[in-house]
């Protein structure tokens, strides 16, 4: 079997479709379909189904999936240790983080990092969206929940809260809410309900039942920006809201609980240079875990 053929597999299941895959590896689409075939011709079993949306893996490319990937991670620990990678932390680490978790906190603190090792490249992507490392969308990514599937491997970083906030201009204006009665006369900003990437940030109604938010903003720093102009009454990070002065916390409701999840693939786990981004987040969460909660 050809590891380069293999690669390549790889690269349509991730993207799932062959041109799609041709662009990340810089190949010819053709080139691209005749290794497939040729791959599926060595396996005697048909690896995708062509669809006019993409390439969807049929069940024997699924089952050659986990089979290619623990290909890939013994390749990846092969190149690690002849290049001596384990002495050098060089290449480039993409990050997939929350908005708020990674402008926040991370953005200021990378360089540290960077600056340790010159040879080493940051791609800090914080958007709120999920992120698949199956798929090579990110090497490491910040989650809001600890995955269940996959062959991720998954550490908890640390628990933060969030609580009800209003600009003090707001609140000279018009007072501050100390019930939940009370907070319904008041206006309120969120998030965009169908924008929501995971039930666990379907954080309104545990504040207040039936919440309904009469200015939505897609991002968790947007929601700051709109609550510190006075926009209304918004459920922010603890950890970002104590770092405005012109915030104040409503007694409305109590803050609520969630944590935060480092990620990444176990196929990454060789690589000196994810460990190192890795640790390094961790040390910098733990560092200062009372800013979270």
């Amino acid at each position: 079997m050809n590891w380069d053929d293999v690669r390549i597999f790889l690269a349509v299941a991730r993207a799932g479709q062959i041109l799609g895959a041709a662009r990340r590896l810089e190949l010819n689409h053709a080139t691209v379909s005749r290794r497939i075939a040729a791959l599926e011709r060595a396996l005697g079993a048909k690896l995708f189904r062509r669809l006019t949306t993409g390439s969807e893996l049929t069940g024997e490319g699924e089952r050659f999936l986990a089979a290619a990937e623990r290909i890939e991670a013994d390749m990846i620990a092969a190149r690690a240790d002849i290049a001596g990678e384990s002495d050098e932390v060089a290449g480039a680490v993409r990050i997939g983080a929350p908005d708020g978790f990674g402008v926040a906190f991370l953005a200021p603190r990378l360089g540290a990092l960077t600056e340790r090792h010159p040879q080493l490249s940051i791609q800090l992507v914080p958007v709120p969206r999920s992120f698949s490392l199956s798929r090579r969308e990110a090497d490491i990514a910040i989650t809001v929940e600890r995955p269940t599937e996959g062959r991720l491997v998954a550490a908890k970083l640390v628990d933060y809260t969030l609580g009800l906030y209003a600009s003090r201009a707001y609140a000279e204006r018009n007072g501050l809410p100390a019930t939940q009665g009370e907070l319904r006369r008041h206006r309120l900003v969120g998030y965009v309900p169908d924008l929501v990437i995971s039930p666990s940030l379907d954080y309104g109604p545990e504040i207040l039942p039936g919440w309904q938010a009469h200015f939505g903003v897609s991002s968790s720093l947007g929601q700051v920006e709109a609550v510190r102009a006075g926009a209304g009454i918004g459920i922010l990070h603890t950890f970002i809201a104590r770092a405005h002065d012109d915030l104040v916390p409503v007694p409305a409701a109590a803050p609520i609980r969630r944590a935060y999840w480092l990620v990444y693939h176990e196929t990454v786990r060789p690589l000196r240079r994810v460990q190192a981004v890795s640790s390094f987040i961790a040390a910098a969460v733990e560092a200062e875990r009372a800013r979270f909660v």
